[in-house]
C-alpha cells in the first residue's frame, strides 16, 4: 500500500522514503510518516488530459523458472521466494526484459519526453530533469550483489510464496489517478504540488511511492486461489533535500495480506466463523521471536486510531496481531543478518534488539502504526503499517475480504545492515564499493577514501510571495530541523493555476542536482534576513561539493558553482547578492 514510504512505508505507504530526516548518530535515518502526514493549503487542479500513448507495466524480473534453477539463493535458511511472478497490471507472467538504458531516457521541453521507451507529451507541468531521467532503468533492486538487492531478498524471505507473490516495478511512469486519487490522496496533499514530485506531463508522474501499484497487486489476489498476500519492490522519485540521507531516486517495499470469506459457508455468519477460525490457527504458526517488544498501540481510539465500521472486533484484533508478529519476524530476520559479520565479543555487547509499536497515521490504512527500534538509544522509525481501508479492497474486486498492508524504504535497512553512511554510495559504480558486497551475504561497508569537501555559499533575494520561510533549525514535517518552505509552496500540478508560483526550498535543491549531481554531498540554510524598510527577504545557502570518488579541483568546483547562481537567477528570478 503504498503504505506505505515509497516512496513506507510509502502502505508505501508510507514511506518513505525520505522526506523527513531523523538526525540521529551514527546515521539520518528518514522518517516514514512525513510525506502523508504533512498538509498544505495549496489546493490542485489535475486536467483530465490524457497524453498518448498510455505508459504500461514493463517488470524487469526473473522468471519462475529463473529462480528455481538459481544455484545460490540468499539466506537458504529462510522460505526460499519461487513465486510465479505475476505482472499486477497484466495479470500474467512477468518477462525478463533485461534493465533499460538510461541513455533511452530524453527530455525536450518543447515537444515530448520518452522515458523507459515510451513517449510522453511534455506540457506546463512538466519539471522532470535530464539528470532525473539520467537515473531512470538502473534498477538497484535486481543486482544480485547490490546492497539494495541483498536487502530486498532478506525481505521477501520472511514472506514466502506461494502465501505471497513478489513484484518488481522497472517503469517509473504512472498516471495522477493511480498515483494520488485511486488511494484516496485529498486534493490539497503536499504530494500532488510539483515542489514534492517529479511530473512528466499533467497526468502522468515519476511515482512517489510503491502504492501506485497497489490497486493492481490487490486485483491479482481476488483472483488468485493459493496466495493471499504479496511484496513490490520498485524505485520511487521526489524532489527533496539534498544531504547524505536523502536522494531523488530511493527504493521501497511494500507488503499486503488479506482474507477472503469462504465461497461454500451456509450463510454470512458461518462463512465469517470459518474465517476467524482460520486467522487464529495462522496466526498461532507464525513464527516465535525472541525480541524485547514494547506495544503502545493495542486499543483502537475513536478519536486517533479508529477501527473502521465494516470491522468485526474479534478479526480486527486478529489482523493486527497477525501483521505485528509478522513484521517483528521481519526485524528479528534483519537484525540476525546484522550480527552475522561481527565477532562473538562484539555481538553480545549489542545486546537484545529492542523494537516498540506507537499510533500513526496514513490515508490508507486504519488503524495504523509505526515500527520503532532502539538505536544508539534513540527510538528510530522504520516502517508503517495497518489494516486496510476497506473502499481500497472493495475497488479491487475483494469485497468482505480484511487485511493488512506495510510499507518501508528499503535504503534505511540496507544503511543500518551495512552501515553505509551515505546514500549516494548506493548508486556509485565505483568498484572499491560494489565489490564489498555479494548475493545472500552481510558484510559491513569499509570506508576506501575521505575526500576533502568544498563549502560554497550563495544569497539571494527572493520575491515576495504568500508563504514566510520556516526559521532555521525549526522543527518541520519534511525536513526534520532544516528550512522547509522559503517562501512558502504556491507551485502547483496544473498550467491554470493563476496564483504566482513561490520559491520553494526544494527549487534549489533541484538546480543544485541538476548541475552538481552526487558531486553535491548537502545544500542547507544557514542564514535568512528580511529587510526592515522594504521587508524583502534574503537567504543563503551553504552547498558541500564532495566527491566519494575523488578530490575536486577549485576550478571544477568554482563552475559548479557559477553554473547554480547563474540558473537560479535565469529560472526563479531571484535577485543575487
Amino acid at each position: 500500500m503504498k503504505l506505505l514510504q515509497r516512496r513506507i512505508v510509502d502502505i508505501s505507504l508510507l514511506d518513505h522514503e525520505p522526506t523527513g530526516l531523523n538526525r540521529s548518530p551514527p546515521m539520518q535515518l528518514l522518517k516514514t510518516g512525513a510525506f502523508l502526514r504533512a498538509a498544505r493549503s495549496a489546493r490542485l487542479s489535475i486536467p483530465n488530459r490524457r497524453a498518448p500513448p498510455a505508459t504500461t507495466y514493463t517488470p524487469s524480473r526473473w522468471s519462475s523458472s529463473q529462480v528455481a534453477t538459481e544455484e545460490h539463493h540468499p539466506f537458504p535458511e529462510q522460505s526460499v521466494n519461487a513465486s510465479r511472478e505475476v505482472d499486477p497490471a497484466k495479470t500474467a507472467e512477468f518477462k525478463n526484459d533485461g534493465v533499460q538504458k538510461s541513455d533511452t531516457n530524453t527530455i525536450s521541453y518543447k515537444q515530448q519526453a520518452t522515458i523507459a521507451g515510451t513517449p510522453y507529451i511534455v506540457d506546463q507541468t512538466t519539471n522532470v530533469t535530464s539528470s532525473i531521467l539520467g537515473l531512470v532503468g538502473r534498477n538497484l533492486y535486481d543486482h544480485p550483489d547490490h546492497p539494495i538487492c541483498i536487502t530486498r531478498k532478506l525481505i521477501e524471505s520472511c514472506f514466502p510464496h506461494p502465501e505471497y507473490n513478489h513484484f518488481t516495478m522497472s517503469d517509473p511512469v504512472v498516471t495522477v489517478k493511480d498515483n494520488f486519487d485511486v488511494l484516496g490522496f485529498p486534493a490539497d496533499h503536499p504530494g500532488r504540488s510539483r515542489t514534492d514530485t517529479y511530473y512528466v506531463n499533467s497526468t502522468h508522474l515519476l511515482r512517489t511511492h510503491t502504492s501506485a501499484h497497489q490497486h493492481a497487486a490487490f486485483q491479482t489476489l481476488a483472483t488468485e486461489k493459493r496466495t493471499s498476500g504479496y511484496t513490490i519492490c520498485a524505485d520511487v522519485y521526489r524532489r527533496d533535500s539534498i544531504d547524505r540521507s536523502h536522494f531523488p531516486v530511493f527504493h521501497q517495499m511494500e507488503g499486503a495480506r488479506v482474507w477472503g470469506l469462504p465461497p461454500n459457508a451456509e450463510s454470512r455468519y458461518h462463512a465469517q466463523t470459518i474465517r476467524t477460525a482460520k486467522m487464529a490457527k495462522q496466526l498461532d504458526a507464525l513464527p516465535k521471536t525472541s525480541i524485547e517488544v514494547e506495544d503502545n498501540a493495542t486499543s483502537f481510539s475513536r478519536d486517533t486510531n479508529p477501527m473502521q465500521s465494516e470491522h468485526d472486533p474479534v478479526e480486527l484484533q486478529l489482523v493486527v496481531s497477525h501483521l505485528k508478529r509478522s513484521l517483528e519476524y521481519l526485524m528479528e530476520q534483519i537484525h540476525k543478518a546484522s550480527q552475522e559479520s561481527l565477532d562473538p565479543s562484539a555481538r553480545q555487547a549489542s545486546g537484545p534488539l529492542k523494537v516498540r509499536w506507537v499510533e500513526a497515521y496514513f490515508p490508507f490504512t486504519s488503524p495504523s502504526f509505526e515500527l520503532e527500534v532502539l538505536w544508539n538509544g534513540e527510538w528510530l522509525e522504520l516502517l508503517g503499517c495497518g489494516v486496510v481501508q476497506q473502499p481500497i479492497l472493495n475497488n479491487a474486486g475483494l469485497k468482505y475480504s480484511i487485511g493488512w498492508a506495510w510499507g518501508l524504504g528499503i535504503e534505511r535497512f540496507a544503511m543500518l545492515l551495512f552501515g553505509i553512511p551515505d546514500i549516494r554510495l548506493f548508486w556509485s559504480d565505483d568498484r572499491r564499493f560494489l565489490r564489498q558486497f555479494s548475493r545472500g551475504k552481510v558484510t559491513k561497508f569499509e570506508p576506501f577514501s575521505k575526500f576533502p569537501p568544498c563549502y560554497k555559499d550563495i544569497a539571494f533575494w527572493i520575491n515576495p510571495s504568500p508563504g514566510v520561510a520556516s526559521p532555521i533549525g525549526a522543527e518541520a514535517p519534511s525536513t526534520s530541523g532544516v528550512a522547509a518552505a522559503a517562501g512558502g509552496d504556491a507551485t502547483k500540478a496544473s498550467p491554470s493555476e493563476t496564483q504566482p508560483a513561490a520559491f520553494h526550498e526544494n527549487d534549489i535543491m533541484e538546480v543544485v542536482r541538476d548541475i552538481a549531481g552526487s558531486l553535491a554531498e548537502d545544500v542547507k540554510l544557514v542564514d535568512e534576513f528580511v529587510h526592515p524598510t522594504s521587508g524583502r527577504k534574503s537567504l543563503c545557502y551553504r552547498i558541500n561539493y564532495r566527491s566519494l570518488e575523488r578530490t575536486l579541483t577549485n576550478e571544477e568546483v568554482n563552475g559548479l558553482h557559477d553554473e547554480v547562481a547563474r540558473r537560479m537567477a535565469s529560472q526563479f528570478g531571484v535577485e543575487l547578492r
